[in-house]
């Protein structure tokens, strides 16, 4: 039996993996209670017990901020722990399936970042990121990479769901208007996942298609813009009014890519996976939200 062992199992994507794969075999879906990806004995142990086909590591360490004083715990969860996922996988000639991000780049360029452009991370967080990246291509014949950005949805800790709190408890407050980048909801990140896994399996030649893909909605907007969509989208009870940020006014501890929009042409070229609008999977987002009574803060019953 086909058989996925999925890590970060208890993250806001490793849960809608979790809800997503199962059709396609036995899934292994272990929290972090469950697998500390940067235990060795324990990953060597769970890989080699359970010799699953696809490895898909949804862990993370993502607190952005927080990873300029602690870049030795960003570095063990996102590179080390990949490095363990990728030798571990090529002992079983298994795929292994990674997320990355959109913060590997520095933001000067002015139109959509490709595959092949040259990272240059401005943060602890995006080094970390990268050093997995280069850990997995090293290791691992057969591996995906997916660079997301700016992920989201009704479950977890992110950006939607903040300002539904903040629109819940404050009149007014500001939002960061000078950094581009691609609302992404992690239903459809799960979604495509499946797509890839799927063909994966059925692939002839394995390494034609290993490298690393960008996988976020098509568009892109400002977290302002995205704030405002939000609102528009979910139509809380009481809306605040939002006030427009430069990066230097906002002064977060960790420097962010003023540009980080991803071109999507190679995953189209390969697996025939075409994203939507983040505007339009925003929609779908809220739809979800208000057809299974998600727990909305501000919104009344």
């Amino acid at each position: 039996m086909n058989s996925i062992l999925l890590t970060g199992a208890d993250g806001q994507l490793g849960w809608e993996l979790a809800r997503t794969l199962g059709p396609l075999g036995e899934v292994h879906a272990c929290a972090r209670t469950h697998l500390d990806v940067t235990n060795a004995d324990a990953v060597r142990e769970v890989v080699a017990r359970l010799k699953p086909d696809v490895i898909v590591n949804a862990a993370a360490y993502t607190a952005v901020d927080r990873a300029e004083s602690e870049e030795v715990s960003a570095m063990l969860v996102n590179a080390r722990a990949p490095r363990l996922l990728a030798e571990e996988a090529e002992k079983l000639g298994a795929w292994l399936l990674h997320y990355s991000t959109d913060y590997v780049f520095d933001g000067a360029k002015r139109a959509a970042y490709r595959e092949d452009d040259e990272p240059n991370p401005l943060s602890a967080y995006g080094r970390s990121k990268l050093a997995g990246e280069q850990a997995i291509v090293a290791a691992a014949s057969r591996h995906l990479i997916f660079r997301v950005s700016w992920l989201y949805g009704n479950h977890g800790n992110n950006f939607l769901r903040s300002m539904l709190e903040l629109g819940a408890a404050r009149d007014a407050f500001g939002v960061v208007a000078d950094q581009q980048g691609a609302p992404t909801w992690h239903r459809l990140v799960a979604e495509a996942t499946a797509i890839v896994i799927g063909q994966l399996r059925s692939a002839a030649h394995p390494r034609s298609v290993s490298g690393i893909y960008h996988l976020t909605c098509s568009g892109h907007a400002s977290w302002f813009d995205f704030a405002q969509a939000i609102f528009d989208a979910y139509e809380p009870s009481r809306r605040p009014t939002l006030m427009p940020l430069t990066t230097e006014q906002y002064a977060a501890t960790a420097q962010r890519p003023r540009n980080s929009v991803l071109a999507n042409d190679k995953i189209r070229a390969k697996f025939g996976i075409v994203m939507p609008s983040w505007r339009d999977a925003l929609a779908l987002c809220a739809n979800e939200a208000r057809a299974f009574a998600v727990p909305r803060p501000g919104r009344r019953a």
